[in-house]
Protein backbone atom coordinates (compact mmCIF):
# COMPACT_ATOMS: atom_id res chain seq x y z
CA UNK A 1 0.00 0.00 0.00
CA UNK A 2 0.91 3.66 -0.06
CA UNK A 3 3.05 5.54 2.45
CA UNK A 4 3.36 9.10 3.69
CA UNK A 5 5.49 9.86 0.64
CA UNK A 6 2.30 10.93 -1.15
CA UNK A 7 0.86 12.37 -3.23
CA UNK A 8 -2.36 12.73 -1.24
CA UNK A 9 -5.76 13.70 -2.61
CA UNK A 10 -8.98 15.07 -1.17
CA UNK A 11 -12.40 14.99 -2.75
CA UNK A 12 -15.18 17.40 -1.86
CA UNK A 13 -18.33 18.90 -3.37
CA UNK A 14 -17.08 22.26 -2.03
CA UNK A 15 -14.66 24.70 -3.64
CA UNK A 16 -11.68 24.88 -1.26
CA UNK A 17 -8.16 26.32 -1.07
CA UNK A 18 -7.17 24.95 2.36
CA UNK A 19 -7.99 21.71 4.14
CA UNK A 20 -8.66 22.02 7.85
CA UNK A 21 -6.85 19.99 10.48
CA UNK A 22 -8.65 16.66 10.89
CA UNK A 23 -9.67 16.41 7.23
CA UNK A 24 -9.33 13.04 5.55
CA UNK A 25 -7.12 12.51 2.50
CA UNK A 26 -6.12 9.47 0.47
CA UNK A 27 -3.08 8.43 -1.53
CA UNK A 28 -5.56 6.71 -3.88
CA UNK A 29 -6.98 9.11 -6.43
CA UNK A 30 -10.11 7.03 -7.11
CA UNK A 31 -10.94 6.93 -3.39
CA UNK A 32 -10.76 10.72 -3.16
CA UNK A 33 -12.80 11.07 -6.34
CA UNK A 34 -15.55 8.80 -4.99
CA UNK A 35 -15.75 10.68 -1.69
CA UNK A 36 -16.04 14.02 -3.51
CA UNK A 37 -19.63 13.00 -4.28
CA UNK A 38 -20.59 12.45 -0.58
CA UNK A 39 -21.67 8.82 -1.04
CA UNK A 40 -23.37 6.56 1.48
CA UNK A 41 -21.85 3.50 -0.19
CA UNK A 42 -18.41 3.02 -1.73
CA UNK A 43 -17.69 -0.32 -3.36
CA UNK A 44 -14.04 -1.30 -3.91
CA UNK A 45 -13.87 -3.59 -6.94
CA UNK A 46 -10.10 -4.06 -6.82
CA UNK A 47 -7.56 -4.35 -4.03
CA UNK A 48 -5.36 -1.66 -5.57
CA UNK A 49 -8.19 0.93 -5.29
CA UNK A 50 -8.25 1.64 -9.03
CA UNK A 51 -11.79 0.31 -9.57
CA UNK A 52 -14.43 1.88 -7.34
CA UNK A 53 -18.17 2.56 -7.58
CA UNK A 54 -20.28 4.82 -5.38
CA UNK A 55 -23.82 6.10 -4.82
CA UNK A 56 -23.04 9.81 -4.37
CA UNK A 57 -25.35 12.43 -5.81
CA UNK A 58 -23.24 15.60 -5.92
CA UNK A 59 -20.71 16.77 -8.50
CA UNK A 60 -17.30 17.08 -6.90
CA UNK A 61 -13.83 18.56 -6.95
CA UNK A 62 -10.55 16.66 -6.74
CA UNK A 63 -7.72 18.34 -4.85
CA UNK A 64 -4.03 17.63 -4.38
CA UNK A 65 -2.46 18.31 -0.97
CA UNK A 66 0.57 20.58 -1.29
CA UNK A 67 3.38 21.47 1.12
CA UNK A 68 2.82 18.56 3.51
CA UNK A 69 5.76 17.90 5.84
CA UNK A 70 6.67 14.68 7.68
CA UNK A 71 4.14 14.12 10.45
CA UNK A 72 1.45 16.27 8.80
CA UNK A 73 -0.51 13.25 7.54
CA UNK A 74 -1.18 10.16 9.64
CA UNK A 75 -2.80 6.91 8.57
CA UNK A 76 -6.23 6.15 10.03
CA UNK A 77 -6.24 2.77 11.79
CA UNK A 78 -8.07 -0.12 10.14
CA UNK A 79 -8.44 1.55 6.72
CA UNK A 80 -5.87 -0.50 4.77
CA UNK A 81 -3.99 2.75 4.05
CA UNK A 82 -6.92 4.23 2.09
CA UNK A 83 -7.66 7.06 4.55
CA UNK A 84 -5.22 9.42 6.26
CA UNK A 85 -5.86 12.41 8.53
CA UNK A 86 -4.08 15.74 8.28
CA UNK A 87 -2.65 17.14 11.51
CA UNK A 88 -2.68 20.85 10.60
CA UNK A 89 -4.36 23.10 8.05
CA UNK A 90 -2.78 22.40 4.64
CA UNK A 91 -3.02 24.16 1.28
CA UNK A 92 -4.57 22.23 -1.58
CA UNK A 93 -4.56 22.65 -5.34
CA UNK A 94 -7.59 21.97 -7.56
CA UNK A 95 -6.86 19.10 -9.92
CA UNK A 96 -10.23 18.94 -11.69
CA UNK A 97 -14.00 19.09 -11.41
CA UNK A 98 -15.69 15.69 -11.34
CA UNK A 99 -19.03 14.71 -12.85
CA UNK A 100 -21.19 12.50 -10.64
CA UNK A 101 -20.28 9.37 -12.64
CA UNK A 102 -16.51 9.70 -12.11
CA UNK A 103 -15.84 7.15 -10.71
CA UNK A 104 -18.84 5.12 -11.92
CA UNK A 105 -22.12 5.01 -10.04
CA UNK A 106 -23.53 1.89 -8.44
CA UNK A 107 -26.68 0.60 -10.11
CA UNK A 108 -29.96 0.54 -8.17
CA UNK A 109 -29.58 -3.23 -7.85
CA UNK A 110 -26.02 -2.91 -6.48
CA UNK A 111 -27.15 -0.30 -3.95
CA UNK A 112 -30.03 -2.52 -2.80
CA UNK A 113 -27.65 -5.46 -2.36
CA UNK A 114 -25.18 -3.38 -0.33
CA UNK A 115 -27.95 -1.91 1.83
CA UNK A 116 -29.04 -5.44 2.79
CA UNK A 117 -25.57 -5.97 4.28
CA UNK A 118 -25.28 -2.67 6.20
CA UNK A 119 -25.36 -3.02 9.99
CA UNK A 120 -27.53 0.04 10.73
CA UNK A 121 -29.14 3.15 9.27
CA UNK A 122 -26.82 6.09 8.69
CA UNK A 123 -23.82 3.84 8.15
CA UNK A 124 -21.49 4.62 5.26
CA UNK A 125 -20.73 1.28 3.70
CA UNK A 126 -17.41 0.26 2.28
CA UNK A 127 -17.54 -2.95 0.34
CA UNK A 128 -14.78 -4.87 -1.36
CA UNK A 129 -14.87 -7.84 -3.68
CA UNK A 130 -11.29 -8.68 -2.75
CA UNK A 131 -10.45 -9.22 -6.42
CA UNK A 132 -7.37 -7.78 -8.08
CA UNK A 133 -9.16 -7.20 -11.37
CA UNK A 134 -11.61 -4.34 -11.96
Amino acid sequence: MKTTDGPFYHGSPLELTVLSKGSVVSPFIEVAKAFSHKPNIVSFLSQDCTAIKHDGKLPGFLYLVVDAQPGDILEMPETDSTHWVIQRDLPIKLVCELPIDDPPLLTEEEVAEHVRHMPHEGYTGFFSTGDDEP
